[in-house]
């Protein structure tokens, strides 16, 4: 209750201040930066919206548009107050005369279908006062900007959004080493300790067994290689982004076209932009279909850019486990990641990162 008192008051305020802001902007544009900053805090006193502190294109800018909104303002409230009117004469038309003066058919229905109409129209008003402070936002956020309080606010909600991206993703990483681990390598163990048992047992055939737990043992080195590259590229220290993109494309099935310029890059950016890359080009290969993988890095100095682009058939679903997860490592480091992957493809697949 208290709070739609003071948005009306807020309104109301809202209409004279909305002429007389139009007055400053037409006879007097050196005061419309104070008197936008009044505005501000009118609409933070009443409305509970804040906005950043307006230069002087801006105050203009924004006196000019809040004009007609505080108008708007006043054109409904003055609907609000004629019912308001309405209704205390006929109140006091009952109190005045009493129940016997009062005609039970005539009056009785006029006043109940007055009622009602009157109930739908208060519901209308409260909807337009509610739409009036809703326009009154949006203006002063789209010419005013937020303000640092809210900037701080939107800060900390994507970092706490962002932080539990990142744990997410780590543990999801982790489930997959040991699952790969699992899989791979101790399975592959386990059949080399039964060969080399078996040699053992057998001295006869132990040259074929030794042969078969030789071959073993280079299959576990092999997987040990590939559990520690999807861990971290050591190539990605020592040769850099484009040389560990080429490992990646020599190890692809699928042909991959690189194009990476050299850009100067903080090492959580390369290994982003790796990881992007590197999860684009293993689910086209497994999911796709492509027969063609182009993967182009641009950067102006501010930002690289990176797009994936492969010919397989689409549908890649940008909410699944491993893009969601690059997604969440891009947005880690304040970047934006995005997948556009129609039904018949193609698959494009962007990451725009700060080179910071």
């Amino acid at each position: 209750m208290v709070r739609g008192v003071r948005a009306v008051a807020g309104l109301l305020l809202g209409f004279f201040s909305g002429l007389v802001g139009l007055l400053v902007v037409v006879l007097a544009r050196p005061a419309a930066q104070g008197f936008a900053d009044w505005e501000r805090r009118r609409i933070r006193r009443f409305l509970d919206l804040d906005s950043a502190e307006p230069t002087r294109p801006r105050a203009i800018r924004y006196l000019l548009v809040r004009a007609p909104v505080g108008l708007l303002g006043g054109f409904v409230l003055s609907w609000l107050f004629y019912g308001l009117a309405l209704g205390a004469i006929a109140a006091q038309r009952i109190i005045v005369n009493g129940l016997d003066g009062i005609d039970w058919y005539d009056d009785v229905t006029a006043t109940v279908w007055t009622a009602a109409i009157g109930g739908v129209l208060l519901y209308v008003e409260v909807q337009g006062i509610i739409g009036v402070v809703a326009l009154e936002a949006k203006v002063a956020r789209r010419c005013l900007g937020p303000s640092e309080a809210e900037l701080l606010r939107r800060r900390i909600d994507e970092l706490a959004e962002s932080r539990a991206g990142v744990v997410a993703a780590v543990d999801a990483e982790r489930r997959r080493i040991e699952r790969d681990l699992h899989d791979g390598v101790q399975q592959r163990l386990v059949a080399l300790g039964m060969l080399l048992g078996r040699a053992r047992r057998h001295p006869e055939h132990a040259d074929e067994l030794l042969r078969q737990a030789h071959e073993e043992s280079r299959h576990v080195l092999e997987d040990l290689r590939d559990v520690a590259w999807r861990v971290y590229p050591v190539a990605l220290d020592s040769l850099g982004l484009a040389d560990a993109l080429e490992t990646v494309a020599d190890r692809s099935s699928i042909p991959i076209t690189i194009h990476c310029g050299h850009h100067e890059t903080s090492t959580p950016v390369r290994t982003a932009l790796y990881f992007v890359v590197s999860e684009a080009v293993t689910n086209a290969v497994k999911h796709s279909g492509a027969t063609m993988i182009r993967v182009d890095i641009t950067g102006d100095g501010d930002e690289v850019r990176v797009r994936i682009e492969d010919d397989g058939v689409g549908g890649a679903d940008p909410a699944g486990g491993g893009l969601a997860g690059l997604a969440r490592r891009v947005s880690a480091l304040d970047g934006r990641f995005a997948v556009r992957s129609p039904a018949g493809g193609p698959t494009v697949i962007t990451a725009e990162v700060p080179c910071g």
